[in-house]
């Protein structure tokens, strides 16, 4: 057996159960008595209810019951509430109208829950609830942020003026104006960071179950955070004590932010499994999905710079307009603010900076995070204002760059948007970059590209990200509604086996075995020995879950505190075996050993002297070898890197290609290289998918055109070329492992190296910046624009 711990690529020990068709998703699963939910959702955007009549379907076969709005005001259901509170620049707070669990009086976009039916089986559901007979009066609608903004535009809550959420803002304004002033030069982009919709490969669904002797309800659900929404539902939704619901959440099939959020669909199964006294299962379908899973992105922007005369950049100012969609979101609010705006600054040593954010409600499908969350907008504004300053000012752009970035003897870095930097070293991580993307061989591949009548471009990207949300006392101030340490719990058997409860959630990133390769490293056990456990709250302590690529940063630091105090007591123990003094006794490889002698204790010697307490120091220390450690981090982690991304256009048909990327990224230390390569591989597909593929579009009326599949461009296999990833790893210096988080970095970089990448394509038509997605039909118009004018000329 080869070395598995901390630094090895192991195979993946959940691939085995999944390849094989053994996964236990939420769909998977059917309770003894089982019946099923169908969802009738809203066929418009904006529309008072003047009538529900639920007769006929009532009376459908299979039926067993028909719910409402009405029902859920009936049982004095609360909201579904919001996880996090932003102040507007006066200090006042923000506008929080009503998250209905079922929509009531109005329904405020399309795919609204208005009605649920409630069957023997699937079928019998959907079939009922199409005879539902639904009377609405139609209100005007708003569809994007700038119709919701106009003067005299309908509100989508009447508790919301002008349909503002809050309007926010960070920085120091008057330094960065009285840098405007002394500038030399001052470039400005206005810039659209396009919606999308996360389409996880495994829908949403929900099971709800009620046992009327112990009055406990159970949740099975698609989830990243099961005691998130424990607490949100139990205390807010539906008032039932936490020790009464258990939320399990079994193997969930992706997320990428997506199933952080507490779902009505979850109240809706939970609240009927008790009124009907039997299981209630709903499993969304793909087109449902489109247009009830929250939504990512949207933001309309204008970012300037400010510059000397050498180009040093002197100060950043930028106004951003973002989408709340209908509803607020759990985490909606934080995402345009303290996971955006905090991260201007990037990887440039600018001195001053101010943004203000406005928050919006539209008639849309409520927006939340998506893979990355505020960083791939901020990156993806700052990457582009930098090629274009590039442009606009004659300055190669790699110089640019390198003229700018914070020096990596400047770390600490306090940035003037509240965060401060620990590690990096950005001139590393461009130069290995340059490096394997054979940057210097490009001028050949172009001149070649032409002589076959094509456009090729390359671009680049240097960002940054932050992770690990933390600490709980600064978010808290922030207006964070939850702490975000992490817990792990750790059992080590009588036999030496472990078993490590977390309170992080796997949906796809592999931590059954970076986890276990904590345990391996540490406690020297094999890994086949270890199992994680997690997603079951009534198995794990308390914990947050997983997003913001925090699983390691924090909850790996956890299991690190957690781990110390079983070496603690096992020294203790094995101190008493061998009689020796502790201070004596040292851990290594597994084993106990008596410094200076050939005395030593395996950690299964110890463990079972702690459950089979014959020899042992009972008076000092308890049975038993378990330990508990909750870990709240000191600091972001901060991930950056170099993303290179090269293309290919038709100019006849406007089809770009991605021939080449590299990605070169500093996540800290690297427990598992096999699956941080895969990690930045399936969020550089995501990010090029933004970039080249996807958007969701609304029409003026407020609705969604791109709704299945067939108008939603998901990347595919051959949208993607080889993705070349390497590390450049500076360590964290404030947990204890050193890590940063990969989880989002690829959709982090990416966006803005393939759009460079395009723009220097099109450079010879005198394009300067095109909104994402780059489209076969936005590229060809462009060019045929172009030609237009050059003919004329």
């Amino acid at each position: 057996m080869g070395f598995e711990g901390i630094g090895a690529s192991v195979r993946r020990k959940e691939d085995r159960r999944f390849l094989r068709g053994q996964g236990n998703y939420t769909d998977d699963i059917n309770r003894p008595g089982q019946t099923y939910a169908y969802i009738r959702r809203a066929d418009r955007p904006h529309a008072r209810i003047l009538r529900i009549d639920t007769a006929a379907a009532a009376a459908s076969a299979g039926v067993l019951a028909v719910f409402t709005g009405a029902d859920i005001a009936a049982d004095q259901l609360g909201g579904i509430p919001c996880g996090w509170q932003i102040h507007n620049k006066d200090g006042s707070p923000m506008a929080e109208p009503m998250h209905p669990v079922i929509a009531t009086g109005k329904v405020r976009h399309v795919g609204d829950p208005v009605a649920v039916v409630v069957a023997e089986s699937r079928q019998h559901a959907k079939d009922a609830a199409e005879k539902l007979v639904i009377d609405y009066e139609d209100l005007p609608a708003v569809a994007t942020m700038r119709d919701a903004i106009a003067p005299g535009a309908p509100l989508v809550h009447d508790d919301a003026p002008g349909n503002q959420c809050y309007d926010w803002h960070i920085g120091d304004r008057e330094a960065t104006e009285a840098a405007f002033a002394r500038a030399a030069h001052v470039v400005k982009l206005d810039l659209l960071n396009n919606r999308l919709i996360p389409n996880a490969m495994e829908p949403r669904a929900a099971i709800g179950e009620f046992d009327s002797n112990s009055g406990d309800y159970t949740l099975y659900t698609t989830s990243q955070n099961p005691h998130v929404i424990r607490l949100l539902m139990g205390a807010f939704v539906l008032h039932i004590p936490e020790n009464k619901l258990r939320v399990v959440a079994p193997d969930v099939g992706g997320g990428f932010g997506s199933k952080i959020y507490h779902y009505a669909e979850e109240a809706i199964v939970t609240w009927a499994a008790g009124k009907l006294m039997r299981p209630v299962k709903w499993t969304a379908e793909r087109s449902e999905s489109f247009m009830s899973d929250a939504h990512g992105r949207d933001h309309d922007s204008t970012a300037e710079m400010a510059l000397d005369a050498d180009g040093k950049f002197l100060a950043l100012r930028v106004r951003t307009l973002c989408n709340m969609g209908a509803y607020l979101s759990t985490f909606a609010p934080c995402v345009p603010t303290y996971l955006y705006a905090t991260l201007l600054a990037g990887v440039y040593a600018t001195p001053a900076i101010y943004a203000e954010v406005r928050a919006v409600f539209t008639n849309t499908v409520p927006v939340d995070a998506y893979r990355g969350a505020g960083r791939p907008e901020a990156s993806y504004l700052l990457e582009r204002l930098v090629d274009v300053i590039a442009a606009d000012t004659g300055i190669d752009r790699i110089k640019l760059r390198r003229m700018n970035f914070i020096p990596a003897d400047a770390f600490p870095y306090q940035t003037p948007v509240a965060l401060q930097y620990d590690s990096g070293d950005y001139v590393a991580t461009l130069e290995a970059a340059l490096k394997q993307a054979d940057f210097a061989g490009f001028p050949a591949r172009r001149a070649a590209a032409k002589a076959a009548g094509k456009l090729r471009g390359i671009g680049i990207s240097t960002y940054l990200e932050a992770c690990g949300i933390a600490p709980s006392a600064v978010v808290g101030s922030l207006g964070a509604r939850a702490g975000l340490y992490e817990v792990a719990n750790i059992r080590v058997h009588p036999t030496g086996s472990v078993t490590v409860f977390t309170g992080t959630h796997s949906h796809g990133q592999g931590h059954e075995t970076t986890l276990a390769q904590l345990v391996c490293s540490q406690l020297g056990v094999p890994m086949e020995q270890i199992e994680v456990v997690h997603g079951d709250t009534a198995k794990i302590p308390f914990g947050m879950g997983t997003y913001g690529s925090r699983s390691l940063a924090v909850g790996g630091s956890a299991m690190v505190k957690a781990m110390d105090k079983i070496i603690a007591k096992g020294r203790k123990i094995a101190a008493h075996l061998m009689e020796a003094s502790v201070e004596d006794v040292t851990f290594e490889d597994g084993a106990f050993k008596v410094a200076g002698t050939d005395k030593s204790k395996t950690l299964t010697d110890v463990s079972l002297a702690a459950y089979v307490p014959h020899n042992y120091p009972i008076e000092e220390l308890e049975p038993g070898l378990e330990e508990t450690a909750f870990y709240d981090p000191k600091n972001f982690t901060y991930p950056g890197g170099c993303h290179i991304c090269e293309v290919e256009i038709d100019p006849d048909t406007g089809v770009t290609r991605v021939v080449n990327f590299t990605a070169v990224d500093d996540v800290g230390r690297v427990i598992n290289p096999m699956i941080v390569e895969g990690q930045v591989q399936g969020g550089v597909a995501q990010g090029i998918g933004q970039a080249l593929l996807e958007n969701a579009v609304y029409d003026a009326s407020g609705q969604l055109l791109s709704g299945s599949m067939m108008d939603y461009t998901m990347p595919r296999a051959d949208n993607l070329p080889n993705i070349t990833v390497g590390t450049e790893s500076t360590l964290c210096t404030h947990n204890p492992l050193g890590v940063k988080g990969c989880g989002e970095v690829g959709a982090i970089g990416s966006p803005p190296a393939v759009i460079n990448a395009v723009v220097d394509a099109l450079s010879e038509f005198g394009v300067r910046h095109l909104d994402m997605p780059a489209s076969p039909q936005k590229i060809w118009s462009i060019i045929e624009a172009a030609r237009g004018r050059m003919a004329a000329e």
